[in-house]
């Protein structure tokens, strides 16, 4: 089956509304991230593995965007071990989910301005928030120094090349460390889709490509 590849100037909302307006005109599914199902069990599986490992963790720290990480892994969480405290993380130049968070209802922005791309939504969907108040113990803001930080410290203390939205644990941590000495966290390092270029400039260090 042949694949069309659209590229759309702007950000994710927009591609994400052109992608619905595809969708209408031919006629075929829109899988949508966050919103369809299957997505967010694919998220959730990473919950699975988690709540089996030993020793137990008494906190996750998952990046936040349009909410498929954090819901798919956060109601694995709660159901197997609700003790353990669920913090979701955004960017403060890209914070509407978690402004949705804390006031229960839909919040939208006009623009973001973010390194962290993977999360960089406007517009929240009213379905996933209602799963994420049902499962998300925090949500909390970080800094675009602590992103970079936190991606430096990865590929230097793990060796990861990491993309910014996978470091937004690291930077929570970093930006509150009273709140997080003394316990076992855990942070989902979930992805390394980055500009070579992009990551050199901000990390200092080109990323070094093994076989």
């Amino acid at each position: 089956m042949d694949a069309r590849l659209e590229l759309v100037d702007g950000d994710f909302d927009m591609a994400r509304e052109r992608a619905a307006a595809v969708a209408r005109y031919d006629g075929i599914r829109l899988v949508e991230d966050s919103l369809d199902i299957e997505t967010c069990e694919g998220a959730a599986t990473i919950g699975l593995e988690l709540v089996d490992t030993v020793p137990s963790f008494d906190a996750v720290l998952i990046a936040l965007g349009g909410g498929a990480l954090a819901t798919g892994v956060g109601h694995v969480v709660k159901a197997w071990a609700p003790e353990v405290e669920v913090i979701c993380v955004q960017p403060l130049g890209a914070p509407a989910m978690t402004h949705s968070w804390r006031q229960r209802r839909v919040v939208t922005t006009d623009s973001t301005n973010t390194i962290a791309d993977g999360v960089a939504g406007r517009r929240p969907i009213p379905a996933v928030l209602d799963d994420l108040l049902l499962v998300a113990d925090d949500a909390v803001l970080v800094q675009e120094t602590s992103i970079i930080a936190g991606m430096r410290m990865l590929l230097d203390h793990a060796g990861l090349v990491v993309e910014p939205s996978a470091a937004l644990g690291i930077a929570a941590i970093l930006e509150d460390r009273d709140r997080f000495a003394g316990r076992h966290v855990v942070t989902i390092v979930c992805g390394s889709n980055v500009d070579v270029d992009a990551y050199h400039r901000w990390v200092g260090a080109a990323p070094v490509h093994r076989s």
